[in-house]
């Protein structure tokens, strides 16, 4: 009768302890997700400080993609795109699909996805800066207008969206959900616009030094600081102040920034 009371008490805690394992393991799987959150990076919204946009998603849509447009008065095409965490960033074409578009590595198997760029704004291995622009927002591709789409991808995968730590919804139509922007970048720089196309950066403030890098169409750039180098003519306007661009490592002529100041206020000089 001892022996069978025994039998009996070692059977029951095996069943306990396996039924602790199986309780374990399902804790575990359920928690998985919530512990990769946990370790995404800190991703800040895919367009401009201060910027207004509404988002939506339909269920065609590839992944747990959300696409954006802008609610706040301001034009969505052409509008900038933002890397919403530092990283790689990848060139990409695919005319019968995403477009032009452009991924992000931020290591940790996470990568973020912006399709239907209307231009780029970096090279393909560039390393970039949260709140940097990347591109412009546009249609090409497999799109009927401009919008941004954008993805959160680990190790693959895509995930659910999280901005600054917390999901957003997934409404299916425009207007029901808004998203402001407080992807400002950083390093105390001076943030400007640029304007045209196919401004030249140079490495030192005149017309005669090495061209580093080609800005396509207009793009927000952090200003480090300025100096007087050669005079530049362009649209009847006349200008020798060079900005020094951060993230291009270069200079550009003054007269290619959008600010009506030729020596741009509240910008140190080099």
């Amino acid at each position: 009768m001892r022996r069978r009371r025994t039998l009996t008490a070692v059977v029951a805690a095996l069943g306990i302890a396996l039924a602790g394992l199986t309780s374990g393991t399902a804790q575990a799987r359920v928690a998985a997700p919530d512990d990769a959150t946990a370790l995404a990076p800190n991703f800040k919204a895919p367009f401009a400080c201060g910027e207004k946009w509404t988002y939506s998603h339909h269920s065609a849509e590839v992944r747990r993609a959300l696409d954006f447009v802008r609610s706040d008065g301001g034009t969505t095409a052409g509008s900038a795109v933002t890397a919403s965490a530092a990283g790689t960033a990848t060139r990409h074409s695919q005319p019968s699909g995403a477009g032009n578009y452009i991924v992000i590595d931020h290591g940790g198997g996470w990568q973020t996805y912006y399709f239907h760029l209307q231009a780029f704004s970096v090279p393909s291995g560039a390393q970039v800066a949260q709140g940097q622009q990347i591109g412009t927002t546009g249609s090409t591709g497999n799109s009927s207008g401009a919008h941004q789409h954008y993805e959160q991808l680990l190790n693959g995968v895509g995930q659910n969206i999280h901005i600054n730590g917390a999901a957003l919804p997934y409404p299916p139509v425009y207007g029901q959900q808004h998203l402001t922007s407080d992807n400002c970048g950083g390093g105390g720089d001076t943030n400007f616009s640029t304007w045209g196309s196919g401004v030249n950066v140079r490495a030192d403030a005149f017309l005669n030094s090495p061209v580093v890098t080609t800005i396509g169409g207009p793009t927000r750039v952090f200003v480090e600081c300025q100096k007087e180098g050669d005079t530049v003519n362009a649209e009847g306007y006349t200008n020798h102040w060079w900005s020094k661009l951060r993230d291009q490592g270069g200079f550009i002529s003054n007269i290619y920034i959008n600010d009506p100041a030729a020596k741009l206020p509240g910008v140190p000089i080099c």
